[in-house]
Parts: C-alpha cells; structure tokens; sequence
C-alpha cells in the first residue's frame, strides 16, 4: 500500500508510537519558530527548566507581532528576546524584517523536515512540504529543549485541484472554497493534502496562502508536495541544495477527498464574524466600504504586491476610503521597489506600513466603530481588528484593491484590469541585514516591569462544587477569551494584568464575578477555543479559577494548551445536557473519579439531577492536568 505525503513525513520525525489514525504519537522538532508575543513565555519556561542551549537543528525567534513601541513594554520585550536568543544559540530576526510565515519560508524552510512555531499560521510551512504544526508557546519550550511534541495520528484528505485559475481569481479563493465546503470546525483531526495537477499551477507563496488559512478549518497541518515550483522557489532563495522531490504514492489511502475544479472558481469572499461564512463577491457587490487592508501573513508575497500594482497603477484610491498595505518582508520591498510596483501603489494614495502583523492582530489600523473593511488577512473574527463593533470582510488581493478603487464591494472582473503574469524570479534580490549577527552570551538578561514570572498553580484538587459563571456557544475564538489588539498585545506576558480583560468581548463583569466566586466552571459548545495559538487563553481563566471546561468539542491546539496549564478538559456525551444547563447552576465534580474513555458523572445540585461527561485527552494527559499543568508534571518527573 502507498503512502501519503503526511505519512512519508511524519515517517522522518516519528520517536514515539505509531502512524495509525488515531493513535498517540510523538514527533521531534527539527525546526522551530517563535514570534514576539508567544516567546516571552516560552523562553520563561525555557529558563524555569533549566535549559541552556535549544536542541533542534534550527530555531528562530521572530519580532513582527507586537511592533507598536508606545511605551517600554514592548521595546522591553524585544530586548528580552535578542538577549535570550544569543543565550540558547536561537537566529533572532530584526524588528521590522518581515512576518515570520513568509520569513521562514524564504531562508528556513526545508522539504521533508518538522517545524513546531509557536503560532498557529505555523502550518504555512506545509507550501514546502514540511509537517508544520502551531502550538503554544510551552509547547514550542518544549520542541526546542529536544521533548516530542505529542499529537494524535490525524486522518488525511486529499484536496484533489484540477484546471487552472481564471483571471482575477487567485489562490485564495482556493482555500474561500474548502471553508465553505467543510467549515471552521470540518478538518479538525484531520490532514489537508493538497495533489492533482491543479497544484503544479501554484508557485510556493500561493500554496501558502492556503496551507496559512488551512488552520481556519481546524486543520492539524496542510502539506503540498515538493516538485519543480518547491526547486525554483529555493532557488531564487540561494537554497536549492535544500530541494529534495517529496510527492504521494500513486496509491496511497486517503480517508476523504475533495475536488475542486480551479477553472470553474470564482471570486469569493468571507462575510463578518468568520472565515467560512463565504459567498460568491456577486452577492455582497456595491456594500460601501470604509477601510481596505492589504497584506499580512497571506497575501504578500511579491506575487500579490505586483497584482495589486496592476490593479492600481494610474488610477487613485476612492476619497472614502482609508487604504494601507503591509508588506510580508523587506526583500518583497525591496524586489518591489526594483519593478516600481511600490512606486505604482504609492501614488495612488495607499498608506504604507513596516512588514509586520499589525493590522491583522488589531496593533494598529484598526478601522472606525461600524466600519466595514474589506481584509486579505486570514481571520475575520467580531473585534480582532481592533474594534469591538467591526465588519470585516476578508477576500483575495484582487477584490480589495478593485473595492479600494470604486469605493463599494467590487468583482475585480468588472473593471478593465491589464492581464497579469507572474514569474518568479531567478534570483530575489539580496535581504540585507535581516537577522542580528551571531553574538556571545554577556550574561545578562533585561527583565522589563511587564515581564512577570510564570504563575504557579496548584495540582488539581479530588472534587469541585463551583457554579457555571458562563455559558458559551459553539465556535469561541482565543481571540474572545483573550483579546488582541494594541491596548492587550503588550500585556500579554503580564497574566494578573491580562487577566482582567478575560471574556471582555463577551461579558466584561466575567474577571470580577470570577474573583468574588473564588473560581468556577465554563460551559461551551462546539470547537471551544479556535483560533490563535495564545496559551494565554488557557492560562487566564486557570489563573482566575477556573477548574473545568465542559463543551461539546475543543480546538486541537487550544485543548494541548488547557493540558498544559492543567485546566480540565471535559466533554459532554449527550448533547441536550448542554441544553438543560444555565450559568449559576452549582455542579459537584468528583475529579479522582476521572478515567480515559469512561463516563464521568456530574450533578447538578442548583436543579437536582446527574449528567454524563467523559475527558478528551489521553491518560498521559489527564496524569499532567492532575499534576496542575506540564511545569509541574515535568518538574515532579525529574525529583
């Protein structure tokens, strides 16, 4: 029987268990990638364990998240960082230097090798045919100190592409199509892997576009295979000695498939609240538009600069609108700058930003209170922007660009656009001085007043009596347990102080009534904690006493935070308890009763009756929940 790209894959980093669908496995780290707003966390967690240098072939600590430097916090963080780096032998990038997706995948990424990043857009890696995994930040402390990283054997589905794109149809729309074929929540445990000869149609910063947006689905990873596109894309990157041909089995086994006819593709867009929520731009077409960004960590690359070039050049932006581009990394600038396409953007108005994450995790661009935006970044979720009362709407370059033009939703196919070619280049032009040098350790390290010690927690306690203090519904985003923006990136090492604002999108008073219960229990619906890889969101309501959440299903990487922090996943086994329940109800759990894939009863002492739930983790990870989180676990295993 053949084998899949994943299985080949996962076949080179394997150490622990085996590659059966379902099974618990543990995968090494060749490489790992950090960004500004995980890494203090996890180089704290680094230093807790004692560990001196990384034990990985590559790791790399990004500053592109969290640039806003409107005091010391932030200036405070990135000092920590460069300092930590040259400590534990970790490649630091310069502030400014570009996002860490499409940095790593211009002088890091390698076909047939492992990356574990703290973040969740990790898996764009998989546009080179490596396993790419987001986790969070204690999860990537661990990857580099030499731990596996410990997930279950996902299924596969091949995503068979046929055809090619049709003029202003680009690869986003690729990805549009999967969300609104199978959901947010329609590849969680699962694989996307992307074959057909559709694929060879795409260069590599196109494959990334969608193995990025594949987390949207829930996704584990998404992998592409390595052929010509992989060999010229390192090539014009001084690194086709990295190549190496990586494809699947004419008859390897998939466990579902999907089709999609590029050919037959239009240009579609994400409505506000949520990526999946996508339909044909036709629909939504002369909606008014306030705001456009352009950029981020999907759509960049020097493809997308010079496609919306060709759109812009020699007209100017609507009067009403307020337009801004962020660039993916100084060498896309630069390569730009030489082709005048930046010259072509710049004059039609278009603000321009430092190639950063900023508009995208709501640090900066923010758009006015109502106002629609029409977004190429990957996530649309209600306040992520920056405003609490947004209408986001994400869509490919072309769209925006053509709405940016016309002032209202626009089909890119109504104006008379020049056509568009790309070609990669044989050679991008040189980076420039992208990563500091490689510096000695001086001994010192610069703890800002923002950057608080890891809390500690307690083991977890034989029985709870806490009464529900929320009750969620399906599909609850990080992004709403801990908010993003530029008044809470920087705090976000600072747990007492992030903690605060916990659920704030939700119900603001949630901290308080926290604090005065003394802690207490969440109920969710489905897909509980999509989104962002910020552990923080498992470490806030832990640090405000929270013991359990009970839901209906977890995200993957959300679900390894809350084991790591040692807050206890349950899950309901009938769906109308969840129903019956109301926050202030009182539930008495016996937690030393908890066994793996046994019933666990609980009773519900507000309204006198007994319900079922079971835990979705494994015994291994039940032992660290109990323990009160991995520090704990790990610190008790090495006594």
């Amino acid at each position: 029987m053949g084998k899949t790209i994943t299985e080949k894959l996962l076949e080179e980093a394997i150490i622990e268990g085996e590659l059966i669908r379902g099974n618990r496995i543990g995968i090494k780290a060749h490489q790992t990638l950090g960004h500004d707003l995980n890494a203090v966390m996890t180089f704290l967690a680094l230093e807790s364990l004692g560990i001196d240098q990384v034990k990985t072939e590559v790791s790399v600590q990004y500053i592109d998240h969290n640039m806003l430097q409107a005091d010391f916090k932030n200036a405070d963080d990135h000092s920590f960082l460069r300092e930590m780096t040259a400590k534990l032998g970790v490649i630091c990038a310069r502030p400014g230097s570009g996002i860490c997706h499409q940095l790593h995948l211009e002088h890091f990424g390698v076909p047939g090798k492992t990356l574990i990043g703290g973040d969740s857009h990790t898996t764009a890696q998989g546009a080179l045919a490596m396993f790419s995994i987001g986790v969070g930040g204690f999860d990537a402390a661990m990857a580099m100190a030499g731990e596996p990283l410990y997930i279950t054997m996902p299924k596969i589905v091949k995503v068979q592409l046929i055809g090619k794109l049709q003029p202003q149809v680009s690869a986003k729309n690729i990805i549009f199509e999967v969300l609104r074929r199978i959901s947010v929540r329609g590849a969680v445990g699962k694989v996307l892997e992307y074959t057909g000869p559709g694929v060879k149609s795409l260069t590599v910063a196109e494959r990334s576009t969608i193995a990025n947006m594949g987390t949207e689905t829930g996704a584990t990873t998404s992998v592409f295979p390595s052929d010509e596109e992989t060999r010229k894309w390192l090539r014009a990157y001084g690194r086709e000695q990295d190549w190496q041909e990586i494809s699947a089995d004419f008859d390897a086994v998939y466990d579902e498939i999907i089709e999609i006819d590029l050919t037959s593709l239009v240009p579609l867009m994400a409505l506000p609240g949520s990526p999946d929520k996508v339909v044909p731009v036709t629909e939504v077409e002369g909606i008014k538009v306030d705001q456009v960004m352009l950029g981020s960590c999907t759509n960049t690359a020097l493809n997308d600069i010079l496609s919306i070039a060709n759109i812009l050049k020699g007209k100017e932006i609507c009067g009403s609108v307020d337009v801004g581009l962020y660039p993916s990394t100084r060498t896309v600038i630069r390569e730009s700058i030489r082709r005048g396409a930046y010259d072509d953007i710049l004059a039609t108005g278009v603000r321009f930003f430092e190639p950063s994450c900023g508009g995208c995790n709501g640090c900066g661009f923010a758009p006015q209170s109502k106002g629609v935006s029409i977004r190429t970044t990957p996530r649309n979720f209600h306040g992520r922007s920056g405003t609490k009362d947004d209408q986001v709407y994400l869509a490919a370059p072309e769209i925006a660009a053509a709405s940016a033009i016309t002032g209202v939703i626009t089909d890119p196919r109504r104006l008379n656009i020049p056509e568009f070619n790309y070609e990669l280049p044989e050679k991008f032009i040189e980076p420039g001085n992208l990563f500091y040098p490689n510096q000695t350790y001086n001994g010192k390290i610069h703890y800002g007043p923002n950057i608080n010690p890891i809390p500690a927690f307690p083991e977890m306690l034989n029985s709870f009596r806490q009464k529900i203090l929320l009750k969620l519904p399906d599909n609850v985003t990080t992004d709403q347990i801990c908010p993003a923006g530029a008044l809470y990136l920087p705090i976000r090492s600072n747990i007492p102080k992030i903690a605060q604002f916990s659920f704030m999108l939700v119900d603001p008073a949630f901290p308080q009534r926290a604090k005065k219960e003394q802690g207490g229990i969440l109920i969710a619906g489905e897909n509980y904690g999509q989104g962002s890889s910020r552990e923080q969101a498992a470490i806030i309501p832990r640090y405000l006493g929270i013991s359990t959440v009970i839901a209906k299903g977890f995200a993957r990487l959300h679900l390894a935070n809350m084991v790591n922090w040692g807050l206890l996943p349950l899950q309901f086994i009938r769906e109308e308890d969840y129903q019956m329940l109301d926050s202030e109800d009182v539930l008495v759990i016996q937690t030393k009763d908890i066994k793996v894939d046994t019933p666990v009863e609980i009773v519900n002492q507000t309204k006198g009756y007994v319900f079922f739930v079971s835990t979705p983790i494994s015994k291994e990870e039940l032992m660290v929940v109990r323990c009160g989180g991995r520090i704990n676990e790990l610190k008790k295993r090495r006594m």
